[in-house]
């Protein structure tokens, strides 16, 4: 069974509305309080959309596999709307960041009142997918940030939704206005998965995604299948450092290496040059080896721009 419900509305200037759908999909002839419930929400900020594409295609797997689904499954596309319709990371005309209004309230001003909605529907769910893109300046390998406060219930989450690496960080005041922050502190266990860039759609990524819900779903009984679903086995922060590299001057970034490779200690991962005098103002080394896991994306860098992220091991640093 699929129902679309709307969970928030508002009136707005000019006899417009904003709304909030979800999706739910659920067994046939089974009572929802005996059922797991998993949440997988996108759209957080307007300009990130990788999310929208893995949820289009969990939804179409669903409606295809519908008689093997063991649990409720809610999809929320699009929780800032007009922010993608506008091309915006944060809630228009507030210029405010969704993932730091959280939970709101009832009485609050409009984004206060959007997040609030949010996580009064979603929690009570056993599992909650965060998935956001990197900004239009970065690209991300896909990968899994959890907040070392709650790591210990969702990092073996985490290892089964394929993703290439898996940050543990530690607390910081403002991730406690977040999504994952609030839904975890009231007991669903959420997982932020980032990849990709902004204002863009990789299919590799989606697909890659894709799989690993279906695993965990698996995993927790929540579909039936005897389909074989494989994941690799992600690197994680317990087991090394990251390691950054920011712009010494301003200019063009010319990477010497793709997005995702393994590299060594002092290999160049590229230059910044100056088109105007035909110049190399800065070559950029490794100070570690590992995973390129961030790569600049947007050539245009001024000074303190980050440029790339590496993981290594923690015994190269010195």
């Amino acid at each position: 069974m699929k129902k679309t419900t709307e969970i928030f509305t508002s009136r707005l200037p000019v006899g417009e509305k904003l709304t909030i759908k979800r999706t739910r999909f659920k067994p046939k002839e089974k009572k929802e309080k005996k059922l797991k419930r998993i949440s997988i929400v996108s759209g957080i900020h307007g300009d990130e959309l990788e999310g929208q594409l893995v949820i289009y295609s969990l939804a179409k797997w669903l409606n295809k596999n519908i008689d093997k689904l063991n649990a409720i499954v809610d999809i929320y596309p699009a929780v800032n709307p007009l922010g993608i319709d506008t091309i915006t990371r944060s809630f228009p005309n507030y210029d405010i960041d969704l993932n730091r209004a959280f939970p709101g309230g009832e009485d609050e001003f409009l984004p206060g009142q959007v997040v609030h909605a949010l996580t009064e529907n979603i929690k009570g769910s056993d599992i909650a997918i965060d998935i956001h893109s990197s900004n239009i300046f970065l690209r991300e390998i896909p990968q899994i940030r959890i907040n070392k406060l709650f790591s210990k219930e969702t990092l073996p989450l985490a290892e089964e939704l394929n993703c290439d690496f898996i940050w543990i960080h530690d607390a910081v005041t403002v991730l406690e206005a977040t999504f994952s922050h609030t839904l975890n502190s009231l007991g669903t266990k959420t997982l932020v998965v980032e990849m990709g860039v902004g204002m863009r759609l990789t299919k590799e990524y989606s697909k890659q995604l894709l799989t690993g819900i279906l695993n965990l779903m698996q995993k927790q009984n929540m579909i039936v299948t005897d389909e074989k679903f494989e994941v690799r086995t992600p690197f994680s922060s317990q087991i090394g450092d990251v390691f950054y590299i920011n712009a010494p001057k301003s200019g063009l970034f010319v990477p010497s290496l793709d997005h995702c490779e393994i590299i060594k200690k002092n290999e160049k991962i590229g230059e910044i040059v100056s088109p105007l005098s035909g110049e190399v103002l800065s070559e950029l080394f490794a100070p570690n080896g590992g995973i390129l896991f961030t790569l600049r994306e947007y050539p245009v860098v001024y000074e303190g721009s980050l440029l790339a992220r590496i993981f290594g091991e923690k015994s190269e640093k010195n």
